[in-house]
């Protein structure tokens, strides 16, 4: 499957660096190692001459720009020479600048034609959000703006020109994203103190203007570079003075000044923290190569094709994806992927809005961005719903360090599954735990466990760990049975997860943890420094993943057209996996000469019911008894929806007379994937809804229909949501279009079950229109409707809310696809008298959705659903065929001025309109006054404004 993080960049630079060694000291937040032979303050005493050594270490910042000959003499008379700690590239210990061919002028030029050279690292749109751990004391940790101002502008005073340009050089990936809002103002800030021309900031403006910020922003920062000290310093002063509007600017401001001084000396710190003595290179490097071969590929399941499993490069199959911060609610009372979805939109726009701060993935564990902030190092939580890319995420991460493109700053990264983990049933170190799975580390883990600075560890999947580990529990702090102190001390695999988390474990290493929400509240007291959580595709982002998936570009836009135009599945297309599954259903129907276009999926159930058709009709004919096998598969399936469980062993399959030898079989490769560790085999359905929809289809081909109306009941009564998805499956396969599209395989349908399903699903939407309770039932009533939609039952609905006269969702979220089914199932009733949808938030998408619904309706509630002035006009249209309505409440919604026009053509065309509520929006007196105007020209009609 296609999933995503960011395309990572290469920055490699040769250096000559002082040999340092011997213990650690604090050099403002970092931790220096020095080498026998210097001298230190900390110590009080020197103790000889430093000797040089040649190394190659990888630099996290490119350097992209070289001083002059002029600057670099100015630098070395101020005994500051470039020789000394690191060389840029294009350097050498000589002290000689190579320039490279890549020149900053030309640059620049590419940037103004609007082709900007790609830099290879393109930022994955997260941010970073300081978890509950308060990060160490540093020198007046509250200082006001001004303070800042006055120390920065002192600082500026004290560095000279050549560490001015080594502190662009670093922070420039950083500046970019920062600057971006007011890239044109500190263009002609450079243009009034004579930095830059009118032409150059000509250029910046029109970049602007063309709503390319980021290159903008880029062009911005390379012209400095080029032009000199005297533009470097004045782009710094600029910086100071505008460092209130900017956060994310303000944010390395404040780190530059806690950091100290010299950034020459920070810099090369953070850089040197990948040197490696001779002996542990050779180690390094096969555990590189060993990582790097691990990686580089994607296996994809094809399901129509001969071949069963595609591989793919990594790299040319991954696809960005949007990571936002601020992790979502933590409690979860609905399926995931329905929560997730519900605010997907939202949190969209706020990307869009640029309200939420953007860093790439390789910035998680910059080191100027949380390492410098506490000793005992940084640990990061990205979280997703099943199959929004966090495990392609991290094999991305893994891939990148190891061909040297992110986090040289680390020696060595491990990476574990918690899947995996979850066969050790005994105590272990972490020593062995490391070993099990890259045992030529033997001879030298001991002196590589010495520096935990330079350590990553990754754990995969938190939610699927069987093991307790609850990070709140203050056991762990009192009682030393449930800490592991050292790398040798023999414990449970959770508690060596526990103590590498909460820095009680080689304090100083960085840990990842990757987890899906349902698991995220096992991390609320967990030490996390930065979380983030993967929102998954947006805007353009989807259409991009079908251009990658068909190789036939007609067949791509055909499919992604169906799905922009079906509300149902476009909203599911933000996750990578819906994104893969639609692919693989939808093709065949864009590829086949005399295609039908209504036999095409319209609901979820429908396209679920055409992939497992694929799979039966390529698949099926390897194995016998096909039917008896997909039962039980659906009967494994099931228990784990129940149990909150997605992954399966040889024990589960056996347990179901599913032997895993039958695995070799097209069939259940199809249907389950096979993941081989050092220590066992597990099973997983390729995505969550799989799993539910296949549990769905044995039970309704199982179950006693005498019993299934009780089954159905107690499934709809849980309350954290595992059923949504599954009972509305169900629903959905009580429809004879999506049941006979399968019954070439698995024979008829019960019609006694069908009848049954069909009496449960209409005695439960007459239960809940009734129903007045809170937030719960309104989510329940919600729920009647999706399956009332997904039964594609007009009868049904008809006699279930045919003599309903109000549905109130008042409070309740309601995404685009809640509206479509709302209108889907309201279309039919005549008696619908009162649409309450009061703070629902539906905006002018939902709107919009609902349109063809509100024709009938008499009384309808809009009050604070979050319309704006295009709103208005949605309504006009969509009101415009009514006769009945009486009364409309749109107060407190953010309507301005310039939708006056278009509600006084609505009030003019319904002349059944008796009252319309408009306080609490945003009219200026004159609109209010225009508004105020319409009871004269219609008589009868109440109007509050």
């Amino acid at each position: 499957m296609a999933e995503g993080g960011n395309w990572g960049g290469d920055s490699v630079a040769s250096t000559s660096k002082k040999q340092k060694g011997g213990k650690l000291i604090q050099v403002g937040k970092v931790f220096k190692r020095l080498w026998p032979g210097t001298s230190s303050k900390e110590d009080g005493q020197n103790t000889g001459t430093t000797t040089e050594k040649q190394s190659r270490i990888e630099c996290r910042t490119s350097m992209e720009c070289e001083p002059a000959e002029e600057e670099r003499e100015q630098c070395q008379s101020r005994g500051q020479g470039i020789g000394d700690g690191v060389h840029g590239p294009g350097t050498d210990p000589s002290g000689k600048i190579h320039h490279d061919r890549d020149s900053s002028n030309k640059e620049s030029s590419s940037l103004i034609q609007g082709a900007e050279q790609q830099n290879m690292v393109t930022p994955i749109h997260t941010t970073a959000e300081v978890g509950n751990r308060t990060a160490a004391p540093v020198t007046s940790t509250t200082r006001t703006d001004t303070d800042l101002t006055s120390t920065f502008s002192e600082l500026l005073t004290q560095w000279n020109d050549y560490q001015l340009f080594q502190l662009i050089n670093f922070y420039r990936e950083r500046l970019k994203p920062a600057i971006e809002e007011v890239v044109e103002s500190l263009g002609l800030m450079m243009r009034q103190e004579g930095c830059f021309s009118e032409q150059e900031h000509g250029n910046i403006a029109e970049l602007v203007v063309k709503r390319n910020r980021r290159d903008s922003s880029t062009l911005f920062v390379s012209l400095v570079m080029e032009k000199g000290n005297r533009a470097r310093r004045v782009m710094w002063e600029s910086f100071v003075k505008m460092q209130n509007e900017l956060p994310k600017l303000n944010k390395i401001l404040k780190e530059i000044q806690e950091l100290g001084p010299d950034p020459h000396e920070y810099i090369n710190i953070l850089r040197g923290l990948s040197v490696l003595p001779s002996h542990m290179e050779d180690v390094q490097h096969k555990h590189k190569e060993t990582l790097r071969a691990q990686t580089e590929t994607l296996s994809v399941n094809t399901i129509q094709m001969k071949e069963k499993v595609k591989v793919f490069q990594l790299l040319d199959r991954y696809a960005e994806l949007t990571i936002i911060s601020t992790v979502r609610d933590r409690t979860l009372v609905e399926h995931e992927l329905l929560a997730r979805g519900r605010d997907h939109e939202e949190w969209r726009e706020k990307c869009l809005r640029r309200e939420l701060e953007k860093i790439r993935t390789d910035q998680l564990f910059q080191s100027s961005f949380t390492r410098s902030k506490s000793r005992s190092g940084c640990t990061a939580s990205v979280v997703g719903v099943a199959g929004i890319g966090k495990t392609t995420l991290v094999q991305k991460i893994v891939h990148d360090w190891a061909t040297g493109k992110i986090y040289q700053h680390f020696q060595f990264v491990f990476s574990f599954k918690f899947r995996d983990l979850n066969t050790i049933n005994c105590r272990i170190t972490l020593r062995e735990l490391i070993l099990d799975q890259y045992p030529y580390f033997k001879n030298i883990l001991g002196e590589v466990l010495k520096n935990p600075e330079g350590l990553l560890f990754i754990f995969d999947g938190l939610d699927e760990f069987k093991g307790r580990i609850d990070f709140s529990d203050s056991r762990r702090d009192t009682e030393p049975k449930h800490q592991c102190p050292d790398p040798e001390w023999w414990c449970e695999v959770s508690d060596i997860v526990y103590s590498l988390v909460q820095h009680k474990l080689l304090p100083g290493c960085s840990v990842l943890v990757t987890t899906r929400p349902t698991a995220l509240h096992l991390l609320e007291k967990a030490e996390i420094t930065v979380s983030a959580e993967i929102l998954g595709f947006v805007g353009e982002e989807r259409k991009e993943y079908f251009t990658r998936h068909f190789e036939d570009q007609t067949v791509a836009a055909a499919v992604f057209k169906h799905v922009k135009e079906n509300e149902i599945l476009y909203t599911m297309s933000y996750n990578p996996s819906y994104c893969w599954i639609l692919g693989l259903t939808l093709g065949p129907f864009f590829t086949q000469t005399h295609r039908d276009p209504q036999r095409v999926p319209k609901t979820i159930t429908q396209l679920y019911c055409c992939f497992i058709y694929n799979i039966l009709k390529n698949h099926g004919r390897e194995i016998e008894n096909l039917r008896e096998v997909l039962l039980r598969v659906g009967q494994m399936a099931f228990t784990g929806v129940s149990e909150k469980n997605i992954v399966f062993t040889d024990g589960d399959l056996i347990k179901y007379n599913l032997q895993p030898s039958q695995f070799l079989s097209g069939f259940l490769m199809e249907l389950l994937e096979r993941e081989d560790s050092a220590r066992s085999v597990v099973y997983t359905f390729p995505h969550l809804t799989i799993q539910e929809f296949v549990a769905a289809l044995a039970q309704f081909l199982t179950v006693d229909p005498d019993d299934i109306m009780k089954f159905l009941s107690e499934a709809h009564s849980t309350t954290d949501g595992r059923f949504e998805v599954f009972l509305r499956f169900v629903a959905g396969l009580s429809s004879p279009r999506a049941a006979r599209v399968l019954e070439e395989f698995l024979g008829p349908f019960p019609n006694e079950t069908t009848c049954r399903v069909i009496d449960w699903v209409k005695e439960e939407v007459k239960r809940q229109a009734g129903n007045k309770g809170g937030d719960d039932g309104k989510r329940r009533l919600l729920n009647t409707m999706h399956y009332l939609f997904e039964s594609q039952n007009p009868a049904l609905t008809q006699q279930t809310l045919g003599s309903v006269e109000t549905l109130s969702f008042r409070g309740l979220e309601l995404t685009p696809i809640d509206c479509a089914v709302l209108s889907h199932v309201i279309r039919p009733c005549d008696t619908m008298k009162h649409l309450d949808l009061w703070n629902c938030r539906i905006q002018c998408e939902g709107l919009q959705r609902l349109g063809p619904a509100l024709q009938k309706c008499q009384h309808l509630g809009l009050e604070n659903v979050g319309l704006t002035d295009s709103g208005a006009e949605v309504l006009v249209s969509a009101l415009s065929t009514n006769r009945t309505v009486t009364m409309l409440e749109l107060g407190y919604n953010s309507l301005t001025d310039e939708s006056v026009p278009a509600l006084r053509r609505l009030v003019l065309n319904l002349p059944s309109l008796k009252l319309i509520w408009l306080w609490g929006n945003k009219f200026s007196a004159d609109g209010r006054n225009q508004l105020s105007s319409l009871p004269r020209i219609r008589p009868g009609l109440r109007l509050t404004v």
